[in-house]
């Protein structure tokens, strides 16, 4: 499965509710993990942390997360359907954030620093979830797309947030003129 890049236009939809799990909910799923774990092979320096529906056309809210975040080796990931903001509280923190839907773009993205979410799993069981840190940041990312949201539409006038990563894994700085600011294949229609 190829997963779905800036500007199409499926990326800037919000989606639909699950409502009822069915095996194509799980084939959707299965998809997903394969596809983030394709997608890590071909990218030494990063780690494909979560993943959701619209990413690969899926018009569904269904998203996926990998259960230990910092662990490459952990190829194991936890789908949450359905899944809503509760409450996003704490000061907003600012860090890295990627995106497999905007290819090699970085930014410095705040997000408050705790959030509670409530889901159902894939085999149906409601859940409560209470973050903090990197998963509520994680959470929040994913749940955006869920609503057509990307990172860079939260750091868009921001001349110094945005970055690239270069051939070592390091992030260095993007001229936002030049690069991002009336790039149509980033935005799309959505400036």
């Amino acid at each position: 499965m190829k997963i779905i890049t800036t500007p199409d236009k499926r990326l800037r939809q919000r989606c639909k509710k699950v409502n009822h799990i069915s095996d194509e909910t799980l084939e959707i799923i299965a998809n997903m993990r394969k596809a983030s774990l394709d997608w890590e092979k071909d990218h030494p320096y990063e780690l494909s942390a979560a993943m959701a529906a619209p990413q690969l056309g899926y018009d569904k809210r269904i998203i996926i997360i990998r259960d230990d975040l910092d662990d490459k080796k952990n190829n194991t990931f936890t789908a949450l359907i359905d899944p809503e903001v509760i409450r996003a509280e704490g000061k907003p923190a600012t860090d890295y954030e990627g995106c497999l839907s905007v290819p090699s773009l970085y930014g410095l993205v705040p997000r408050p620093t705790k959030v509670k979410i409530k889901a159902l799993l894939e085999d149906g069981t409601p859940v409560r979830i209470k973050a903090e840190d990197s998963l509520a940041r994680t959470l929040l990312h994913e749940i955006d797309h869920l609503d057509g949201i990307l990172f860079i539409d939260h750091i868009k006038d921001q001349k110094d947030a945005f970055f690239r990563m270069n051939d070592k894994g390091d992030l260095d700085p993007v001229d936002y003129d030049k690069e991002i600011k009336n790039n149509k294949s980033l935005w799309g229609n959505n400036d």
